[in-house]
């Protein structure tokens, strides 16, 4: 997100907002308020400053009513209210063995996955994966519309795929953001119509999780100046060794570069709910994180994974973590190494990983997996 290095259009303004006052929290430890000398006048100026900060609150775009029929066109997904949001699809040239819906990180949009659309389409696969809204060429663009819109969008798009290709498997993708979506929308009561779910680097970095520094500047922020738009310039962050895919992403007017701090409240929002929906997740799923991860912590991954999901389900659900992985797993330089295992496990979903058998990623399998490969995490 960076004008003048290469960041990524994830969560660069997340850190940047929650960091802000982590070199400040001895402030807010030591600085009392004498309330037992405050005159009326300051007791009033506090009570106006305090309605003020209510009243200036995140500023989220409501969806609208329900149509009779969303569609899918060439080029774009009517949604259930009849937001128009950018399609790209990618079928291969014989009618299809299974088809993915890939949901887009945070700032990025439906293009994040064409590098891989080769691999997919030589497989029999075919790829839909459409511009969230605010996001990409979609309407609001830099305004969060709220994990309720996000959600019915999903379950809109499953149903219309579905349509379109009956008796055809249907797999859920989810990039980091995308991968929050997926978790949020599926629950044991309402399921969603899908025969799997792969979860890169899923964004489950919730509040629970963060220091109480990070957790009062990001809602201070929100509710004083939510419009303000925040890059990432001047972070020292890593979301991947791929140099020149994140130089082509500097340069693509589609990637949103600078966040409103609403927006980055709003996505807080979905990492609290996909934090706590894995409680419910019996879906059969396979994680992928990175050891070099940068922009989502280990903690919550190894919270997701080990005390809320692995051994809880009937469904098998599997992690993999990569020794040289960052954040962008399927645009990194050792992508193909990652695509290799999504399409094994397609076919063979409880043998042993081809990059467990090389050993360039380590299955998690038990609390000791944990310790030993997730949270000891390295920042080299």
């Amino acid at each position: 997100m960076c004008n003048l290095t290469p960041i990524p259009p994830k969560y660069s303004v997340l850190i940047y907002v929650m960091n802000f006052f982590s070199t400040r929290k001895q402030i807010f430890r030591t600085q009392t308020w004498p309330l037992g000398k405050m005159t009326k006048k300051r007791s009033l100026l506090l009570f106006i400053s305090g309605f003020l900060m209510y009243a200036c609150s995140p500023h989220f775009i409501s969806p609208g009513d329900n149509i009779a029929k969303p569609k899918l066109t060439a080029n774009v997904f009517i949604s259930f209210d009849g937001t128009e949001l950018p399609l790209r699809t990618w079928l291969p040239s014989a009618p299809p063995m299974a088809v993915f819906i890939a949901l887009h990180g945070y700032n990025d949009y439906s293009n994040f996955i064409k590098d891989a659309i080769t691999s997919f389409n030589e497989r029999g696969l075919g790829v839909y994966s459409y511009d969230q809204r605010g996001f990409g060429g979609a309407p609001d663009r830099g305004r969060w519309s709220g994990i309720e819109a996000m959600v019915k969008d999903l379950r809109t798009i499953i149903a219309l795929v579905h349509e379109r290709h009956p008796d055809v498997p249907l797999y859920l993708l989810g990039d980091s953001m995308g991968g929050a979506v997926i978790m949020t929308a599926d629950s044991t009561d309402n399921p969603l119509e899908c025969d799997g779910v792969v979860l890169v680097a899923p964004a489950v970095w919730s509040r629970h999780t963060m220091p109480y520094y990070q957790r009062w500047a990001l809602w201070l922020g929100a509710r004083i100046i939510p419009w303000v738009r925040l890059s990432a310039k001047g972070l020292d962050i890593a979301p991947s060794d791929n140099d020149e895919m994140l130089k082509e992403l500097s340069r693509d007017p589609l990637v949103i570069k600078e966040s409103r701090i609403d927006s980055v409240y709003g996505m807080a929002n979905l990492m609290d709910a996909a934090y706590e929906a894995a409680d419910g997740f019996n879906r059969k799923v396979l994680f992928l994180y990175g050891a070099r991860d940068e922009i989502i912590p280990p903690k919550p991954m190894a919270d997701i994974f080990g005390k809320r999901v692995h051994g809880k389900f009937t469904n098998l659900q599997r992690l993999l973590v990569y020794e040289n992985g960052y954040h962008m797993l399927l645009r990194d330089l050792q992508a193909e190494v990652v695509l290799h295992d999504i399409f094994f496990w397609l076919a063979s979903p409880s043998n042993v990983f081809p990059s467990v058998q090389e050993r360039t990623a380590q299955e998690i399998t038990s609390d000791e997996d944990i310790q030993n490969f997730l949270l000891p995490v390295t920042r080299n």
